[in-house]
């Protein structure tokens, strides 16, 4: 919870304002945006409802990962069409963000 604080006066208070709390037991955590993801191991995950709103409080220690967009049949099929590099499949692939864009754009330059 909040360090300083005694836990069963935060218990108390919660109540009284309606809010539950409830521990959930993880193993893993993982949170994907849309180019990285956060992977959580081992982490505390806590839900709160408030008011019938739900939230979720993870605390622990986490791994910051690139998400690939892209698998190697994709980066396969550019470099046969093209006769690219993997290098310059995988760059063109993330900066056009779609297999047929990659490729026009690689047999144009």
């Amino acid at each position: 919870m909040l360090p300083g604080i005694n836990p069963k006066m935060m218990k108390q208070a919660m109540k009284k304002l309606g809010m539950k709390q409830e521990e959930i037991e993880a193993e893993e955590v993982i949170i994907k945006g849309k180019d990285k993801q956060l992977r959580f191991i081992n982490p505390e995950v806590s839900k709160i409802n408030a008011m019938g709103q739900e939230t979720f409080q993870i605390i622990g220690d986490y791994e910051e990962e690139d998400i690939e967009l892209f698998n190697e049949d994709d980066i396969k099929t550019v470099m046969e069409q093209t006769g690219c590099s993997e290098e310059e499949a995988k760059s063109t692939l993330k900066k056009e963000g779609d297999l047929a864009k990659a490729i026009l754009k690689l047999k144009k330059d």
